[in-house]
């Protein structure tokens, strides 16, 4: 078994999005969860998507990587159920017209938009009522730390310090944020209720390579234990990624 294939089930995210999108399928009387993916580039989460019955349009500036994503989609066997469409989240509502969504994903998207606030805002009116979001955006608390590792101490109370999380003017994020950044930005229109943030591998990449391998734990209980971390602070607050799960009023 490779580390790729060991950690396919530790991802707790896809996990959730699993449970949200089999409870969409019962309310639409078993028809196709309907998702849209704002910033999904070449499919890394759209493709299994679709694979799992979902219809899904991805909303990407990158005329590259909606090339990308239609041959991975093509490969995949699952083309009819991805939608390509070039466009960014300033215009989201131009490019998709008024297709409500089961759920939207807007995944390592806040780090990069000049306005996450309005961005926050173009993803909650994209939901139908009742309709979920998952964002995925920087964790603040893990870049510090991940510089203290590397002796970069400048850089890491920068990122502690700064307003946006950022090391300096070199930093390619626009952003980073912790727990009660992100859940007071998604809430501050009133469009959306968080229900869920949790850490995103929190736990698991600190696994040695071959543990699972040769007689360690298994992958079942290493996923246990990171549905505990994901949730626990402040393990929860030190994740490299912070993972928000909210809803639309119905």
């Amino acid at each position: 078994m490779t580390r790729a294939a060991s950690f396919a089930t530790l991802d707790v995210v896809a996990r959730t999005l699993r449970v949200e999108l089999t409870a969409a399928r019962a309310r639409r009387g078993g028809a196709a969860p309907r998702v849209l993916d704002v910033g999904g580039g070449s499919g890394t989460w759209a493709v299994p998507l679709a694979a799992d019955g979902c219809e899904v349009t991805v909303v990407d500036s990158s005329a590259n990587a909606l090339a990308v994503l239609r041959s991975r989609a093509r490969e995949s066997g699952v083309a009819a159920g991805v939608r390509a469409v070039q466009g960014d989240v300033d215009a989201l509502a131009d490019a998709v017209g008024d297709t409500e969504a089961d759920l939207v994903l807007g995944h390592g998207l806040l780090e990069y938009v000049d306005d996450p606030a309005e961005a926050c805002r173009a993803i909650a009116r994209a939901a139908a009522p009742g309709g979920a979001v998952s964002l995925l955006v920087a964790g603040r608390f893990a870049a510090v730390l991940s510089r203290v590792v590397a002796g970069r101490l400048t850089e890491a109370r920068q990122v502690l310090v700064d307003p946006c999380g950022r090391w300096g003017e070199g930093d390619p994020l626009r952003r980073r944020m912790d727990v009660e950044e992100i859940r007071t930005l998604v809430e501050a229109g009133g469009q959306l209720a968080v229900e869920r943030v949790q850490g995103h591998r929190v736990l698991a990449d600190l696994v040695p390579d071959g543990v699972l391998e040769h007689g360690g734990p298994s992958p079942d209980a290493l996923a246990e234990l990171e549905d505990v971390a994901a949730g626990t602070p402040p393990l929860r607050d030190m994740a490299s990624k912070l993972h928000v799960l909210a809803r639309r009023p119905d």
